[in-house]
C-alpha cells in the first residue's frame, strides 16, 4: 500500500510514537510518505532519511509562561480551527493529484477523507479540563468522538484493562466504535539490551511547546549547573547539525539519536522528564521508570493527570 503518515507537531511525542508503525510498515513492504512540519520533520527524516517528506503545516499555537494553560488554549483556538480546516483542505488537494491507499494521522483533527482509508490515533479520547471548566468535560469528549467516527479507525496506544497507562484519557467513557487498542508505542522496544552508559549522573530530555520548553530548560540550568554532579540535558530540538556546549556541570544537546540516547538513559542514576504519554511509553519500555521525575508542563491538565496516577 502507499500510506501517508502525518503526526501533530505538538513537542516530539506525537512524531516520536510513530516510529514503530512506520518501521512496520516499510518492514512489510509497503510505501510510507511521511507529511510533518517543524521538528516533528526532521525528526522523522533523521529517523527514516530514505523516506519521502511532505512539510504541511500544523497547527500555530503557543503556551502561556505562567501557571495555567486555559487563556492560552482559549487564545489559541482560533488557530486550531483554521489549521484543521486547512490540513482537511491540503488532503483534499493530495489525494486529488496522488492515491494513497490509507492516510494515518496522529492527534491531526481534519485528516480525514472518504476517499481513501483513514486511521486516526490518539490515547486522550477525553480532555481532561482544569477544575474551573470540569463541566466541560463530558460535551469536549463528545466532540471529540464526533471526529473521530470521521475516520475508518481510531488507533489507541494502550491495552485495555487495569494495566493500562493512560487511565481516565481512554478509559472513562465508551469507547467510539470504530476504535480498538493497540498496545503501547514506543520507539525503544528493541533497545533493551543496548550497552549502558554510565556518562552522567542526571539526564534530563526535553520536549513541547514555546515557551514551556525554553523556560523548563533555564529551571534545570538554574538547579544543576553548580550541583557537582554531570548532567546531560537533551533539549529536543533535532537539526540537521548537532549543537552541543557546557555551562557549569551541565552539558546541553540539541538532539541525540536513539542509539545514542538510549545507553544514557539507562546509565543514568535519574532521568527528569515531561509528564508526556510518549515520554513515559518510552520510559517504560526501557525499563527506566523507576528512575524518573516526571515534572509536567504547569497548568497542562492532561501531563498533571498522568503525573498523578504514574
Amino acid at each position: 500500500m502507499k500510506i501517508v503518515l502525518c503526526p501533530l507537531n505538538w513537542g516530539l511525542g506525537h512524531a516520536t510514537r510513530c516510529v514503530p508503525i512506520i518501521r512496520k510498515l516499510v518492514a512489510d513492504g509497503h510505501e510510507v510518505v511521511i507529511a510533518a512540519d517543524g521538528f516533528p520533520l526532521e525528526f522523522l527524516h533523521q529517523q527514516f532519511p530514505n523516506l519521502r517528506l511532505i512539510e504541511v503545516s500544523s497547527y500555530a499555537i503557543r503556551y502561556s509562561s505562567g501557571k495555567t494553560q486555559v487563556i492560552a488554549m482559549l487564545w489559541n483556538l482560533p488557530n486550531i480551527l483554521g489549521g484543521i480546516r486547512k490540513e482537511h483542505r491540503w488532503l483534499k488537494k493530495l489525494l486529488k493529484n496522488e492515491h494513497f491507499d490509507q492516510v494515518i494521522s496522529d492527534n491531526r483533527f481534519g485528516l480525514w477523507s472518504k476517499k481513501t482509508h483513514c486511521i486516526y490515533i490518539t490515547h486522550q479520547l477525553m480532555v481532561k479540563m482544569p477544575l474551573t471548566l470540569k463541566i466541560l468535560e463530558p460535551l469536549i469528549w463528545l466532540i471529540h468522538r464526533i471526529i473521530i467516527l470521521r475516520y475508518n479507525e481510531c488507533w489507541i496506544p494502550d491495552i485495555e484493562g487495569k494495566e493500562n497507562l493512560s487511565g481516565d484519557l481512554s478509559h472513562k467513557y465508551p469507547l467510539p466504535r470504530n476504535a480498538k487498542f493497540i498496545g503501547p508505542l514506543s520507539r525503544f522496544h528493541d533497545f533493551e539490551n543496548k550497552t549502558i552508559d554510565n556518562s552522567y549522573e542526571t539526564i534530563a530530555v526535553l520536549s513541547g511547546v514555546e515557551p514551556q520548553r525554553s523556560i523548563f530548560e533555564q529551571e534545570l540550568m538554574r538547579r544543576f549547573q553548580h550541583s557537582g554532579q554531570k548532567m546531560l540535558i537533551v533539549c529536543g530540538q533535532p537539526t540537521a547539525e548537532k549543537r552541543c556546549y557546557h555551562v557549569g556541570d551541565v552539558t546541553l544537546v540539541s538532539h541525540l539519536h536513539d542509539e545514542e540516547l538510549v545507553p544514557i538513559l539507562k546509565g543514568a542514576k535519574k532521568i527528569i522528564s515531561r509528564s508526556g504519554y510518549s515520554s513515559i511509553m518510552d520510559l517504560k519500555a526501557l525499563n527506566c521508570f523507576a528512575k524518573t521525575e516526571l515534572i509536567p508542563i504547569p497548568g497542562q491538565t492532561e501531563q498533571e493527570y498522568l503525573k498523578s496516577i504514574h
